[in-house]
């Protein structure tokens, strides 16, 4: 294949999600896309069919996370998760630090002393 194929190239969005592993489905992930959560190059789309090409940037929201990729590959296949990651450069920020729950616990019970131990003031 010459390089002016692969530049023309194209896959549909639903199916790139799916090759590049972020979904488990193409249904979901085509529902991703008819729910107007995903952008393409700053750009929202709503129809699942719509083409992608080499060197997109592709911004959605994941589970709790903003994700931003910019694609590198187009994929044939969906294939073991080393594979999908080289279809993608991430350039999403860090995620937040999330607080642990014992310093949550800690946070509510005060210092260091367990919940469930009562506490003996001396007055």
């Amino acid at each position: 294949m010459s390089d002016t194929n692969d530049a023309e190239a194209t896959l549909r969005i639903d199916k790139w999600l799916w090759h590049a592993r972020f979904l488990k489905s193409r249904s979901l992930a085509a529902k991703l896309v008819t729910e107007g959560k995903l952008r393409i190059n700053g750009d929202r789309y709503t129809k699942p069919g719509k083409t992608v090409r080499v060197e997109d940037v592709l911004t959605f929201r994941l589970h709790e996370n903003i994700r931003i990729v910019k694609i590198l590959a187009l994929g044939t296949r969906r294939g073991p998760a080393p594979e999908a990651q080289a279809l993608y450069e991430d350039m999403s920020p860090p995620p937040e630090p999330r607080p642990r729950q014992a310093d949550i616990a800690r946070e509510r019970w005060g210092g260091n002393r367990r919940p469930d131990k009562p506490r003996y003031d001396s007055a």
